[in-house]
Formats: structure tokens, sequence, C-alpha cells
């Protein structure tokens, strides 16, 4: 139905969308999710052409709808966007937001939008609403008249853009319900959210976009449970990541040691965690492998899981294959193993290391 051709989109100072190439299906339900700024919005609105995109090609039932030549009319009148905030016309009641559309752009006659207006309205929850004006309403209410109006034209294809965001967190299930009762219509709907079980409930595919584009696609079971590559883990299992890389002899480690204050400082993580942290790093880094490295070049990367409470310490450094366990600095590793658990080493290329060795520090 929609096929995404090396498309992109710059900003003066950023570029959200670098080369995104996918294939939409019909009757697929996509949950579009990601880290902020990464371009999931610009992405929709670029499909509905919103925004105009700056290279690729947007094909639409086979039709170039990014040709400058193109009525865009035509394509908008088959795609339904709803907005984080409403967009509703303060001045028109519910029935008149809902019939404007249908009237002006589909020539339906006023009884029949009318009609349609006030089926739909029940369907969302709200018959009885159609004289209300929209500031009469609650944000979830008015949410709902928002996705009613959309179908109203009678759409093929619904973007959703982060359609709960605004809203109380009170009225977010309501807008869930109608949003999950259209999801199994058989309507191609594209949603970004950051509501993870959400989107893992309604959706046949999911995107994580990240590093301009997107950057895994697959089924709420693959990239929910089996991601396939690294960003697409720190964002599903909420990981906060911060890597060291020491690059020679003349590294300052004390701001490294003001680095990881700051790390543990930003994410609350327990002091005795944090002592583990330091001193893990101290007698890992400093003390076993420097002095074996001859030309250092190390990476030790920390994965705090907030709702596990522990921290994955994984360091890569270059050289000879080297177990820190056979290191004649046997205080150090005691110490790490007295502080650390499920302490592994292996020897195989990764990142353009030789060496990897990785160990748990968990809050008691």
């Amino acid at each position: 139905m929609i096929e995404l051709v090396h498309l992109q989109k710059k900003y003066p100072n950023v570029t959200p969308l670098k080369d995104v190439n996918t294939v939409i299906n019909d009757g697929d339900v996509i949950s579009v999710i990601g880290p902020s700024g990464t371009g999931k919005s610009t992405l929709i609105r670029c499909i509905n052409m919103l925004e105009h995109p700056t290279g690729g090609q947007i094909l639409f039932n086979g039709v170039d709808i990014t040709d400058p030549k193109y009525d865009l009319t035509q394509a908008r009148r088959r795609m339904g966007m709803v907005f984080q905030s409403f967009n509703l016309f303060g001045h028109l009641t519910v029935i008149e937001n809902l019939m404007m559309a249908p009237m002006d752009i589909l020539k339906k006659s006023k009884q029949e939008a009318y009609e349609n207006g006030v089926a739909l309205l029940k369907r969302v929850g709200l018959a009885g609403r159609e004289y209300q004006y929209p500031d009469q309403l609650s944000g979830g209410q008015k949410q709902r008249v928002a996705i009613a109006r959309t179908l109203a034209m009678d759409p093929e294809v619904i973007l959703l853009d982060e359609p709960t965001s605004a809203l109380d967190p009170t009225m977010v299930g309501e807008v869930q319900a109608v949003i999950r009762d259209l999801s199994q219509t058989g309507k191609t709907m594209m949603i970004v959210t950051h509501e993870m079980q959400f989107a893992r409930a309604i959706s046949n595919r999911v995107f994580y976009m990240d590093q301009g584009g997107i950057y895994e696609d697959g089924t709420p079971e693959q990239v929910f449970d089996h991601p396939q590559k690294e960003l697409t883990r720190r964002f599903i299992q909420r990981l906060k990541v911060m890597e060291i890389e020491i690059d020679g002899w003349e590294y300052d480690f004390l701001s490294a040691g003001s680095e990881i204050n700051q790390y543990c400082f930003h994410n609350d993580i327990a002091p005795r965690m944090k002592y583990c942290i330091h001193t893990t790093f101290e007698e890992l880094v400093q003390q076993i492998l420097m002095p074996v490295l001859p030309d250092p070049k190390i990476k030790f990367t920390m994965e705090y899981s907030e709702a596990e409470k522990r921290i994955v310490v994984t360091v890569l450094y270059n050289g000879l294959a080297f177990d820190p366990k056979n290191s004649e600095n046997d205080l150090s590793y005691a110490m790490i193993k007295g502080l650390a658990s499920d302490l592994q080493y292996s020897a195989a290329a990764e990142d353009g290391f030789t060496n990897r060795f990785q160990c748990t520090i968990e809050e008691e």
C-alpha cells in the first residue's frame, strides 16, 4: 500500500530521517516507538505530506505522492491524521466538527454527514454530545471526537501522532480503548506512541526508530522480547547506559571518576552500587589491564536496569587474549569477585576489540 524509498527529511540543524526504506502493507497496524527526537512524528507527517521530504519517494498504491505534479488532496482524502493536540474547531459543535470535511471534500449531503457523524460518536462512546462545544469536553473526550472526525472521511490509512501524550493519565485508557477497537477493523494504521504495553497489544508490526531511520522492524514479540539490535534492547529494557573510552596512557582517570559520580546521581543509583562501580573500574582497568596492555585501548560500559536494580559492566580491550582472572594481581581480582557476580571472559573480536570481560553488580 505505502512504500518509502530512501526517504529523507532535513532541517537546518538536524536530519531526523536520513534514509528510510520500508513497505507498509494493507491492514498493517504499526506502532512507531523510540527515544525522543528520533523522527517518529516526522515520519508519519511526511507520509501524510504535512512535512515535505527533502529526498526520496513515498509511493501510495504505486503513485509517487512526493511528485510536485501530484494533487495531494487525493492522498489526504484517503489518509486520516490524529494529532496530539486534537485540533478541533472551537467555534463549532462536536457534530459540526465531524460534518465539515465530508460535506466540503466528499460532497456528502448535510443529512448524510449528520447521520454518519452521530453513528461515529456512538462508536467512540460519545452519543448525546453532538451539540456540545470542544471546551465543554475533557481531554479524553476531545481526542475521541478527533478520532471520530478522522473516521468520518472513511480513510484507508489512519496515522496517529502520540494520541494520548497530551492527556491526563486518568483519560488515557478511554482513548486507547477506542484505538484498540479501531485496530480490529482491518484499516491500515500507524501509531507513534510511548506506551509500550499498548503498542504490544494492538500491533502486528513495530518500528523502533533511531540513528535517522527505522533501526529495527519486527513483530511485537521480536522487538519487545527478542530485539535483534543493541539500541533496541537498551530502549526496550529501559537501560541507562554510560561508556568510558580509554585511548592511551595519558587518559584522565580523575575525570572518569567524576563521570561515574554524575551517572550514579542522575540515575539515583544506591551508594553501595556506586562504590562497587568505582572499585570495579579502578581494580579492573587501572590495576589489572593498564599494566599489561602495551597500547591501552579500553571501553568500559555500564548498563543500569532501574526495574531490576542491577548494573551490567562490560569491558572491551585490545591486545592478546588475556583473562583478568589470570592476572598476577590476585588481590584486585579478588576484590572484583567479592563485589560482582557472573564474571565472564571471552577472547573474541567485538566492536574493534579482541577481549571482552563482563560482570554484574546488584543492589542488596
